[in-house]
């Protein structure tokens, strides 16, 4: 378990940097979405990708008993990414094994 939340938190980190890096250097989002949404596969890619956001915060609504502490995870998601869901999910995956016994 503690390899998996070092790995799952490193991941997140190291994503994080990269979000961090691009953002700093002036990389423009423009065309990147330009891209994305004037091709077919692009939008696809879109749709897949908040398709996951929606169930990594489904699921953090289930796990998480406090509702507030729930929205506080999951609605970053929606604008950070599985950056957020990374994050949570190393910090939460002791209580996810637990559940499962």
């Amino acid at each position: 378990m503690t390899g998996w939340r070092i790995l799952i938190l490193l991941l997140g980190i190291a994503f994080g940097i990269l979000i961090a890096y691009v953002m700093v250097t002036g990389v423009p989002a423009g065309p990147a979405l330009d891209f994305l949404t004037g091709d077919g596969w692009g939008v696809v890619t879109l749709v897949d990708v908040y398709l996951g956001f929606l169930i990594a915060a489904s699921i953090i609504f289930i796990v998480e008993e406090n509702k507030l502490v729930a929205a506080a995870w999951a609605l970053p998601i929606f604008i950070l990414g599985n950056v957020v869901t990374a994050l949570w999910f190393a910090l939460r995956i002791g209580k996810l094994i637990a559940r499962r016994t």
